[in-house]
């Protein structure tokens, strides 16, 4: 991420931009990733399993040239399926209210019918749009194709906002950055210098779970589980007690998620408290469990209160 040089040990202020950035991007295209290490902090899950992230999930970005609050969406693709087409619609949401777009292409894939999905949604906002050609460290990179694309599918679009990144590896992050700052106004910043995100205690607790689970369970498994937080308590200055259940859809399931001896729930568990640990300056004691909610990937009132 961009570094502000110290004076007499203590950071400049930051600038006078103020941008609202929808982060947006096939599955996997590694929008999270991006995300993270521009903030330099854990804000979206991360994981090989496409649809992870299911929310418009904020990060913030502080830096001597101004604050940037991106956006980052759930992964724009084809499904008719009721879930995808309410994450497909927070896509569509944070588009409107964007003052910068940052699209991010996968440069290892080809860029086919899901990439024109997305290249429609972005025709008439070319000028505040931003592209990161990611994973550009990987062998099987073609940058080449994704601007050829590019300059087919969006011809208006600036090709100088069209920047070869690696957002694992952290490289051309800054030119990404810069390049969003020149888009952003001078405008009052939405957030205290100190927040990088806006995320709820109970929220970022449950994403910690969830991309614990989503890790080590395999097939279909990940996309049936959803985390709730059924309670939480301040014991003590420093520390919290959290129940917590990881829901899945039929009782087949459960067993799968529970393990032999329960040992895949108690290192869900155990490695889940090992990341809270480094996001919160109290330790929070975690009391989780295995229930069965029957099909509530089709249950509008679950989805309403799961996908905002």
């Amino acid at each position: 991420m961009i570094e502000n040089t110290e004076i007499e040990n203590e950071l400049p202020p930051v600038g006078d931009k103020t941008a609202l950035v929808t982060i947006i991007g096939r599955p996997s295209a590694g929008k999270s990733t991006f995300l993270n290490t521009a903030s330099g902090e854990m804000i979206s899950i991360v994981s090989a399993i496409p649809q992870t992230t299911r929310n418009a999930i904020k990060g913030i970005v502080n830096t001597s040239l101004g604050q940037l609050v991106f956006v980052d969406t759930p992964g724009y693709h084809e499904s008719d399926k009721k879930m995808n087409l309410r994450m497909r619609n927070i896509v569509a949401d944070q588009l409107a209210n964007a003052d910068a777009i940052l699209y991010v292409v996968d440069s290892t894939r080809a860029c086919g019918d899901e990439e024109k999905l997305i290249t429609a949604l972005i025709k008439g906002h070319e000028k505040k749009t931003v592209v990161a050609v990611n994973k550009i460290d990987e062998k099987s990179s073609n940058p080449g194709h994704v601007r050829s694309f590019l300059k087919q599918q969006l011809p208006d679009l600036n090709q100088a906002a069209i920047l070869d990144a690696s957002a694992k590896e952290d490289k051309g992050i800054n030119e990404v950055l810069k390049a969003l700052y020149e888009l952003a106004p001078v405008a009052p910043h939405l957030y205290p210098e100190e927040f990088y995100t806006d995320q709820e205690v109970d929220f970022r607790i449950a994403e910690v779970i969830r991309e614990q689970a989503i890790n080590r369970l395999d097939q279909e498994i990940p996309h049936c589980v959803y985390v709730q937080i059924a309670d939480m308590e301040m014991r003590s200055p420093t520390k919290m007690w959290c129940r917590a259940f990881l829901c899945v859809e039929k009782e087949s399931q459960k067993g799968i998620v529970i393990g032999k001896g329960a040992q895949m729930i108690k290192t869900i568990r155990v490695e889940s408290i090992k990341q809270l640990r480094k996001l919160f300056d109290y330790k929070i004691d975690l009391d989780l469990q295995v229930k069965v909610d029957k099909n509530w990937r089709q249950n509008d009132i679950r989805l309403d209160k799961l996908l905002k």
